[in-house]
């Protein structure tokens, strides 16, 4: 029996008219038949076909690690001497699709494109987002309960952040405390930035061995993956007091997090959420220091559709999750972002993170 992803997936492969969907090791394949393969120089493929059985195309000494997904997908073992590209052919010819329309995972290895490609001749080639895009961006209601759950999680580790933060305390430091509760409350941790003073003005800056100071400005910006949804989430501090003009900039960007947030509705442009933002940062003479979009999708990925950004024109749509995170960077003295996580409903906007947005003072 096909997994009901797999027949949504076929769905919108029907109507955008595509024969078959080629997915590689990720989280679209996890997605899709629950399989966390590894991304190795063996080739690992799931193909699925308008019509017919589905198939993963696994190294042998891999197949035991994907029995799970037996139940939706034939599972073909291929042994080292043998040519995998020449099974995932077989398979579409099969399915009459050699030289149809494939959807081929935009992240899927290079070298396997090129062979695909090279084995495929007649076929037309188009990024696997155009179905899996789609497939993924309206998150169902267990989804939407997970990424709350997520966003508790990393709500409690947040909650921790000001007993980190004093004096004499490297960066690094921190962000080893910081992983170390980001994994107490997650399976994994996914990513911890700790930017002090001047550092915060590098919005992805790696924690390193600068000390923190009095008066020095701390973005923290940190998010795991809790059963299998990812958080993601900044709030600023400060190490024993505000920076001179920094209390005004902080303002001005929780304005501007609570104006997006309140322009979040079904129907809405995602192009104009960034832009509520925007505009208030603009107002306020700070435009050009907000030096990024002001938010991406997340749900099994940190980063996936939609993406809140100009020129974005996409109507939201109930289900979709995304962060809401303005930031402004005045070079060689501090930085702030605030983001949370929200997610659309019928009627408008619900945040999944909970914790205070104003400046945290520290030490």
């Amino acid at each position: 029996m096909s997994s009901p992803r797999l027949e949504r997936a076929r769905a919108i492969m029907a109507e955008a008219g595509v024969h078959a969907l080629l997915v590689g090791p990720g989280a679209d394949l996890r997605y899709l038949v629950g399989h966390e393969a590894p991304p190795l120089e063996r080739l690992t493929l799931l193909v699925l076909p308008t019509q017919g059985r589905p198939s993963l195309v696994l190294p042998r000494l891999e197949a035991p690690m994907a029995e799970h997904a037996a139940a939706h997908v034939d599972l073909l073992a291929w042994d080292e001497t043998d040519d995998p590209v020449a099974l995932v052919v077989d398979r579409l010819r099969a399915a009459g699709a050699t030289a149809g329309t494939l959807a081929v995972q935009d992240r899927l290895w290079t070298m396997f494109t090129l062979a695909l490609q090279s084995a495929l001749p007649d076929a037309r080639w188009v990024p696997g987002s155009t179905v899996l895009g789609e497939l993924r961006l309206r998150k169902e209601p267990d989804e939407i309960a997970a990424l709350h759950a997520a966003g508790a999680a990393i709500d409690r580790v947040h909650a921790q952040v000001p007993d980190l933060l004093r004096p004499g305390r490297t960066e690094r430091e921190v962000a080893t405390e910081l992983d170390r509760l980001i994994r107490e409350e997650h399976d994994v941790t996914n990513f911890v930035i700790v930017g002090s003073g001047p550092n915060g003005a590098s919005p992805h800056h790696e924690a390193g061995d600068r000390r923190l100071e009095p008066g020095d400005a701390v973005v923290i910006d940190i998010g795991g993956t809790r059963e299998g949804y990812c958080s993601d989430m900044t709030r600023d501090y400060v190490v024993g007091h505000v920076p001179e003009g920094y209390a005004q900039l902080h303002a001005v960007l929780e304005e501007a997090q609570q104006a997006a947030v309140d322009a979040v509705a079904p129907g809405v442009p995602a192009e104009a959420i960034d832009a509520a933002a925007r505009d208030v940062i603009e107002q306020a003479g700070y435009g050009e220091r907000f030096i990024h979009r002001t938010g991406h999708g997340i749900g099994i990925e940190e980063h996936e559709e939609p993406w809140i950004v100009a020129g974005n024109t996409r109507p939201l749509e109930p289900g979709m999750a995304f962060s809401v995170e303005p930031g402004i960077y005045v070079p060689g003295r501090y930085g702030s972002r605030i983001e949370d996580i929200v997610v659309v409903t019928d009627s408008g906007v619900e945040r999944c993170n909970h914790r205070p947005r104003e400046v945290v003072v520290c030490g």
